[in-house]
């Protein structure tokens, strides 16, 4: 997992947007990052911290972003080798290990500045520690396994959902009483530790109104991924003793369960994308790694015939095969929704200093934070704060009059905004901006990018 994760690490030098807000906030003093919290993003507060810190020690760019994702999702594969031997035996916890690392969603999230493939090693090494716990009770894996879990939790509130899946192992399981009680009493305190960062995150829940009905390809995936761990689930498995956990009640409960909790709590308000429960993947990896271990053992041991198991052992390499294009393509900019530093690459090709700049819509200038230097060549028409003045993460924009105002004392603007099709704001900034820019300019040159359009606009005659 290590190697793969460094495998193509910089992605061309590409950077998308929730990667340029994590480089921003990691950049600000603590001074900084706080007032900021308190209006935004207080779910990932935990871990911008983090980043600020690895950034003081390591400010390597693209590369110093991603590299603390590696070195999570390399703890994860870890984690659910080491989950997959307590669970089922030496060899099925090796080819766990290596069918995670396979996954497409390990790869992609191994290599994003984001908070998600902590989240998974956390929770994959709280449900190792439970196992441990469940085979041999003690205060300290219990005091490991609840730390663990409220890390997971407070690194982002959605591995709270890994919780139930957890419970359903220790009940599934057929664990003592006192072992279903201790449970109880640890995940409650996780629960109650959780409470005062989840009511404050909730008056921030408008960030979240991007988000309409789950992702038809994401929800596919995971269906995907159920039906082939039932498919999985039905090989047969060494049983465990009375007081562990059993492989089938650990890993069905983990891959269906916090996905299903999500989408359900989606019929209350729109909230599903699959990085939030990134860590149900693991649950799959357990399943095939078990599949893979009766699969390929010894023929004689099963009275099989040595062609059949060429045959499946050649049917098994066929797929690690054909992720290779796919595992490629994660590793290119186009990968991503978009792309900042692609964004500043052609703002830098078609403006000359003191420029206008306009960002259609105002989010957009999360964009600025990849590279601001080169944004502070040109004059932002609409800012009125700066993110970091502001504490926010786009900034604050002039009302309509004066950005308008403005944009009809300047010659030329680099209007930097949404690909064509995209929906547009109909806010009083937005409409004054694409107002004025049909009435009074023309279109100079174009930049149509990955997720993104640069334009250059001039008065008649100022191309």
């Amino acid at each position: 997992m290590l190697v793969t994760g460094l495998w193509g690490i910089r992605r061309q030098g590409s950077m998308w947007r929730d990667e340029a807000v994590t480089y921003d906030m990691a950049h600000r003093t603590l001074a900084e990052l706080w007032p900021t919290l308190r209006t935004v993003d207080a779910v990932h507060g935990l871990y911008y911290v983090l980043m600020r810190g690895w950034f003081l020690v390591f400010d390597g760019g693209v590369v110093a972003l991603r590299l603390p994702s590696v070195v999570a999702m390399a703890a994860a594969a870890a984690g659910v080798a080491l989950l997959g031997r307590q669970l089922a035996g030496r060899r099925a916890g090796l080819f766990a290990g290596l069918v995670f690392v396979l996954l497409p969603m390990v790869q992609q999230y191994a290599q994003e500045g984001r908070s998600y493939a902590m989240v998974c090693a956390l929770v994959v090494w709280s449900t190792y520690l439970l196992a441990r716990v469940a085979a041999r009770p003690s205060r300290r894996l219990w005091a490991g396994y609840g730390a663990l879990s409220l890390a997971a939790c407070l690194m982002h509130e959605f591995a709270v959902l890994a919780l139930p899946a957890h419970g359903a192992a220790v009940v599934l399981s057929g664990l003592p009483r006192a072992v279903r009680r201790a449970w109880c009493v640890v995940a409650g305190a996780v629960v109650v530790a959780l409470v005062p960062m989840a009511l404050f995150s909730m008056g921030q829940s408008e960030q979240l109104s991007w988000l309409q009905w789950p992702n038809p390809v994401q929800l596919g995936t995971f269906i995907a991924l159920v039906l082939g761990g039932l498919l999985c689930s039905r090989a047969p498995v060494a049983r465990a003793g009375v007081q562990r956990l059993r492989l089938r009640p650990v890993a069905l409960p983990l891959l269906v369960l916090p996905t299903a909790l999500l989408v359900l709590l989606s019929q209350l308000k729109p909230m599903y994308v699959d990085r939030y429960v990134l860590y149900y993947v693991a649950g799959f990896a357990l399943l095939a790694g078990a599949a893979l271990d009766w699969v390929l053992r010894p023929a004689g041991r099963r009275g099989q015939t040595r062609r059949r198991l060429v045959y499946r052992s050649v049917a098994l390499a066929v797929v690690p095969a054909l992720l290779v294009p796919v595992n490629v393509f994660l590793r290119s900019p186009q990968s991503r929704t978009d792309d900042a530093i692609a964004v500043t690459r052609a703002v830098e090709e078609l403006s000359s200093p003191g420029d206008g700049l306009l960002f259609l819509p105002s989010r957009r200038r999360v964009w600025a934070a990849a590279d601001p230097h080169e944004f502070h060549r040109l004059r932002d028409l609409a800012l009125d704060r700066s993110p970091v003045a502001s504490h926010t993460l786009y900034g604050t924009e002039l009302t309509g009059d004066r950005i308008q105002e403005h944009m009809m004392q300047t010659r030329r603007i680099v209007a930097v905004g949404d690909a064509k099709g995209q929906p547009l704001d109909d806010t009083d900034q937005e409409i004054a901006k694409r107002t004025v820019l049909r009435a009074a300019f023309q279109v100079c040159a174009t930049r149509e990018l990955t997720g993104a359009q640069v334009t250059l606009y001039a008065r008649p005659g100022y191309c």
